[in-house]
């Protein structure tokens, strides 16, 4: 067994209160998860001491070459960039599919604004291509019964907001043959066996359990302290009987944000007990804030963030004055000494959107040693997200109320599996 190994059985036969502990600030000073996440270096999280902490599993070259040998196509550029750097159980997923044994993929979204920003394309973006690369069937969970008891939203602005985040989200070009997305406020009064799967979970995990996994305080309602069990959920695929007919031994892969993984320790805690499988699970790095590394994108600031609905003048404006510059002071001293792409904003976000690897190692070559200026840096940037969400907000125009509907409706979904 490999120390990475050792590290994951410790933790998946610790008590729920033993693995609060990966939510503390670190050594470091790095603060994640899934309300907060900061750090005090300019780069960023140290993830190779998240991973750690969380006693996840390093996704390295052995693991995307398996990737590449089972499906038979390149792995996707996040893989490749280490943007999805960690795992729980990706390799039974791959032995799944080797064995043409049925899994379904699970990701989701709070509707806490108008239009989703470029940190919540990421899941979106590498669900997508499992969806295409395994051809599995794709629940997506709309949280706005959440938005609602964390953020002063009405039920039915946080239940507008879900729709409306659910076009954006149809916009990256999920097939609805294979995709069912739900609005927990219209959906679980739907679906007695997704309630009777929440009241399993609430049934098995404590008030002293789930204040140490999420640091819930005595003042917090009770509405917070239920709602884990809401996101555990959707990773049981008898919640889902007009996908799955019943059965409930089939697992899920979740691609999402590492700041969601607490919520999914709780739940592979919990699946053995209840006859379930333990959810796998795809961890993604933070989308920074055009500020700097040391915080994530946020929605509730238009000045951190870039959105779907941004126009090319809006994204040109975003980028030009706020994006952190690895640059040097003067442009003598930055050809001199060269530019920092570990904590330039603009050579970031490029390694997420640009997916050309040639183009983005001359890139990054190029800025280091001092022949690209930073404001060449940031028109390469420009060029790119301008083109990429003119595409978006294309698609986005197609989505109807119709086709919302279509994908909101539960039904049969078409894949290889089912």
């Amino acid at each position: 067994m490999s120390a990475t190994s050792e590290v994951n059985e410790k933790m998946s036969g610790a008590s729920l209160e033993e693995q609060k502990m990966s939510l503390n600030d670190d050594d470091a000073g790095d603060v994640v998860n899934p309300w907060n996440v900061s750090s005090q270096s300019q780069t960023g999280i140290d993830y190779n001491k998240l991973i750690k902490r969380f006693g996840s599993s390093k996704i390295d070259t052995e693991l995307l070459d398996r990737i590449e040998k089972v499906t038979g196509r390149p792995v996707h550029h996040f893989l490749r960039r280490g943007i999805f750097f960690s795992h729980r159980d990706l390799h039974s997923i791959l032995t799944m599919y080797e064995e043409k044994k049925p899994f379904f993929l699970y990701t989701g979204r709070g509707p806490s604004s108008e239009a989703l920003h470029l940190g919540h394309l990421v899941p979106f973006i590498m669900t997508k291509w499992l969806q295409d690369t395994f051809d599995v069937p794709l629940v997506i969970q709309l949280t706005d019964d959440e938005k609602f008891l964390w953020k002063d939203l009405t039920l039915e602005e946080a239940n507008r907001l879900a729709h409306e985040n659910a076009k954006d989200i149809i916009a990256c070009g999920f097939d609805p043959a294979k995709t069912f997305i739900f609005s927990d406020l219209d959906f679980i009064g739907q679906c007695p066996q997704f309630y009777h799967n929440m009241c399993r979970v609430q049934r098995s995990v404590t008030y002293n359990q789930i204040k140490g996994i999420f640091g819930f305080g005595d003042s917090d309602h009770i509405g917070k302290i239920a709602f884990p069990a809401v996101q555990a959920a959707p990773s049981f695929s008898s919640s889902f009987p007009f996908i799955f007919g019943g059965r409930k031994d089939v697992p899920c892969l979740i691609p999402c944000a590492i700041d969601q993984d607490p919520y999914f320790r709780m739940t592979r805690d919990v699946a053995p007990r209840l006859g379930f499988p333990k959810p796998a699970l795809l961890h993604s790095c933070f989308f920074p804030a055009l500020q700097g590394a040391a915080t994530k994108m946020s929605a509730s600031d238009p000045n951190t963030s870039i959105f779907v609905t941004d126009t090319p003048k809006q994204i040109k404006t975003k980028v030009n004055r706020h994006a952190f510059s690895g640059g040097r002071d003067t442009v003598e001293e930055h050809r001199r000494l060269g530019g920092d792409c570990a904590v330039d904003i603009s050579y970031q976000y490029l390694t997420f959107f640009l997916e050309d690897d040639a183009r983005l190692e001359q890139i990054c070559a190029d800025y280091t040693s001092g022949e690209l200026l930073t404001g060449f840096l940031k028109k390469e940037l420009i060029d790119v997200l301008q083109k990429m969400l003119a595409e978006q907000q294309e698609r986005r125009k197609a989505v109807t109320d119709d086709t919302l509907k279509l994908f909101m409706t539960p039904r049969p979904l078409t894949t290889r599996f089912c």
